[in-house]
């Protein structure tokens, strides 16, 4: 799939690849859901399908606070307090930490109304605030958007 470069296209591949990443989780067996068989986001770590779908929570949650932040005129923290981005599989920890408590079924249900808040403030804003200048250094709204939903969807499916 092509790099969005338009709102349309933002929204277009956050659906089509969350939708066929859903599809598979759907089909993960809750007796199997907390089973570490999956490669981990710190290089020699495994992870659960759980964890998995606490690491996609948890970078939806953040792409929403950092939109958020901006939109009231506050300081942003990429890529989150206390986090920088050489350190990332301790971010991924923190994800599957805070979502330890829940079950399958509930972390499927946040995952899919994270995504849904997603959608719904991408499609409030306008192609230029999305995609007409630089945001995070050279990148812009939509591209830090996609990089943190679209694509990890799509990477989460192999």
């Amino acid at each position: 799939m092509a790099v969005p470069t338009s709102k349309e296209e933002l929204l277009a591949a956050i659906s089509l690849t969350f939708d066929r990443l859903y599809a598979d989780l759907a089909r993960v067996p809750v007796a199997r859901a907390r089973e570490a068989s999956l490669e981990g986001h710190a290089a020699g770590t495994m992870m659960s399908p759980a964890d998995l779908v606490a690491y996609l929570i948890g970078w939806n949650e953040l792409v929403l606070k950092w939109l958020d932040r901006d939109d009231r005129g506050e300081q942003v923290d990429f890529p989150e307090t206390g986090f920088k981005w050489n350190e990332l599989g301790q971010l991924a920890r923190k994800f599957y930490d805070d979502h330890q408590s829940l079950d399958w079924n509930d972390l499927l249900a946040r995952l899919l109304e994270a995504k849904g808040r997603l959608v719904e403030t991408i499609a409030a804003r306008s192609d230029n605030e999305l995609y007409g200048q630089p945001w995070y250094g050279k990148w812009t709204k939509g591209r830090m958007s996609q990089f943190n939903t679209s694509s990890p969807y799509a990477n989460a499916r192999g």
